[in-house]
């Protein structure tokens, strides 16, 4: 099977709301009048990002899922994505499913391939996505990293902490009965962008970011941005691993300390951190309400630059957690 063949067969549909889609050397994409285009890209590499056997069906899911997760963040609306792909030779039924996985997410949430390329080489993924935000009297309504001030309080979707107990019990560092581990290999393998939790947080949230490499490295982009500092509550943070509730993790021997270090600084959430003002706090619940999506209330933004963790009984935490960096 020749290249083009291969795009026909898996890749190539009917152009939906792109004015131009899968064919010619460019997409063409008509954004609705009165809305800017977000765009963000990423690359998923075998053996850094996904391990050799991983199931291409949950692969297809997940390489789209964490580029829905960035327009998520700032709370726009999937519009198209492209899709380069490096394949070390062709697999159709690997194709098969990867593609499955990949389209079944796409029309989840309206949003359609257009284009991309396709080479021969080391397995390699990278999804340009494309959505839109409203833009009213003439300012965009998108969430940017820089809005956080003073008072306000920190937020989190979800649960945190379950894709890191995934990879390392695939590693083999944390032993994990069969049941325990199955339910955090789907957060690790199938995350869920939270599209809709975005959209809703539009004009209540003060800035937002997805929790890609961990919650602490994450919330420090917006500490930065906004040129302040955070106070959370880590008795707060470690109760949203979700894995925690599951019957077999007593039995795990995973202390206290491991839970904290997989909440804070686990990576591959794909939740939103986000912060609100306190005044804002049940138009929050409404939105999350909305969305389908919990939120939890896990900290506050401080004028005074640095990030501060405190302990159950509000002391100060002195070990230094690190979130995921691909060159550190």
């Amino acid at each position: 099977m020749g290249e083009f063949d291969l795009i026909a067969r898996y890749f190539t549909r009917p152009a939906a709301r792109a004015a131009l889609g899968v064919g010619d050397d460019c997409a063409l994409l008509q954004p609705a009048p009165g809305t800017q285009l977000a765009i963000s890209s990423d690359m998923l590499v075998e053996g850094r990002h996904f391990f050799a056997d991983v199931d291409p069906l949950t692969l297809g899911h997940k390489a789209l899922a964490v580029n829905l997760s960035d327009l998520a963040a700032c709370g726009a609306k999937p519009l198209a994505f492209t899709l380069a792909l490096a394949l070390p030779r062709v697999d159709e039924a690997w194709l098969a499913a990867f593609s499955k996985g990949l389209l079944a997410l796409a029309d989840a949430h309206s949003c359609e391939l257009v284009g991309g390329d396709t080479t021969q080489g080391p397995l390699n993924i990278c999804i340009t996505v494309f959505g839109e935000v409203p833009v009213l009297n003439g300012k965009s309504q998108a969430l940017l990293r820089s809005g956080a001030k003073a008072g306000d309080d920190v937020y989190v979707s979800g649960t945190l902490g379950d894709a890191r107990l995934a990879l390392e019990a695939l590693r083999g560092t944390v032993p994990l009965p069969l049941g325990l581990l199955a339910q955090a290999r789907r957060r690790l393998e199938q995350p869920t962008p939270r599209v809709a939790l975005g959209q809703a947080l539009r004009g209540i949230a003060s800035a937002a970011i997805d929790v890609s490499d961990g919650l602490i490295g994450d919330l420090q982009h917006i500490l930065r941005a906004s040129r302040a500092g955070a106070t959370l509550e880590t008795a707060l943070a470690t109760r949203l691993v979700a894995a925690c509730a599951h019957p077999d993790w007593s039995g795990t021997g995973i202390g206290a300390e491991k839970q904290l270090e997989f909440t804070l600084a686990g990576g591959d959430d794909y939740e939103l951190a986000f912060t609100a003002p306190e005044s804002a706090r049940e138009a929050v619940q409404a939105a999350a309400k909305q969305a389908q999506t919990p939120v939890s209330r896990i900290g506050r933004i401080n004028a005074d630059p640095g990030l501060r963790l405190l302990d159950a009984a509000g002391a100060l935490i002195e070990r230094r957690y690190a979130s995921f960096d691909h060159f550190a």
